[in-house]
């Protein structure tokens, strides 16, 4: 096949041998499955800025570190050098993510190599040998459903621990090999701690599971994995191997408006009591 332009330096600086075939396109980014020496692998060309919209990108981004001041500032104005540090960092972001987790024994393909704006990594492949199929095209036995829920929620747990949400988890974004599904697409991960939507893209991506592997175990869709792990993170109590239960119990009184109000008022008055003696003291002296 014709090499794609953005497969040609690795061609040419010998990363890869050959790209035989495309394998998915999307809006971020086409995979391509490659060749090096005897390896199979899969290349991952990012799709240029002016080609991508930056639209939903903003609730993602909160709360990520950025290389220095002068990035954010221009990130902040829009700038064309803020435009393109903007575009490194949301591919960065799912290399950097891509590593952590491996390292951290996630079911995710294992990174090869970043190289030119192209994300290598092993190609996820089915018993014939063939690229895995995603979850939302295969279908399950109850049995089977249960055990890849129990897997990805395991996952999901892994990754709140080291404080990242997936922020776009579905059964387009899961492969099933022979051991089960396998996580990937991370460039719009979330910090937990730093993003002001972070437990409701949790809730969204766990909901997603439930709803797509709950078409073949319906009691999943009975289970509040999501609430239930998130309370656990927000208390400092979620471990990477905790035994969740799906069972939560949600907060179902009506909240008391007069008393907020009361309390605030009150909260006033006492800080506008403290100052007056402040000021009283300072006469004095």
């Amino acid at each position: 096949m014709k090499i794609p332009a953005g497969l040609q330096p690795l061609i040419d600086d010998g990363e890869i041998d050959a790209v035989l075939r495309p394998l998915k396109s999307g809006k971020e980014a086409s995979v391509y499955v490659v060749q090096r020496g005897d390896e199979i692998l899969c290349a991952k060309v990012y799709k240029d800025m002016g080609q991508r919209s930056f639209q939903a990108r903003v609730q993602y981004e909160e709360g990520r570190k950025r290389r220095g001041s002068r990035s954010s500032r221009a990130v902040g104005k829009a700038s064309k050098f803020g435009k393109r540090e903007q575009e490194a960092a949301w591919k960065n972001t799912e290399v950097d993510v891509l590593y952590q987790l491996f390292n951290a024994g996630l079911r995710v393909p294992k990174p090869v190599n970043y190289s030119n704006g192209v994300l290598l990594m092993e190609l996820v492949c089915d018993a014939e040998g063939r690229s895995a199929p995603r979850l939302g095209d295969v279908d399950l036995e109850p049995q089977q459903a249960r055990d890849f829920h129990a897997a990805l929620i395991r996952d999901v747990v892994r990754m709140l621990c080291l404080g990242l949400i997936h922020g776009d988890l579905s059964e387009y974004n899961v492969l099933v090999d022979t051991d089960g599904p396998v996580l990937i697409d991370f460039p719009q991960v979330v910090s937990a701690s730093g993003n002001n939507s972070a437990r409701a893209m949790l809730l969204r991506d766990v909901h997603n599971l439930r709803r797509s592997l709950g078409a073949y175990a319906p009691e999943l869709k009975n289970l509040h994995y999501g609430e239930e792990m998130w309370a656990l993170y927000e208390k400092g109590d979620l471990l990477p191997d905790h035994e969740l239960t799906g069972h939560f119990e949600f907060d179902e009184h009506t909240a008391d408006v007069d008393m907020v109000m009361w309390s605030i008022e009150d909260a006033r008055q006492e800080a506008q009591i403290r100052q007056q003696g402040r000021e009283e003291a300072a006469e004095a002296d």
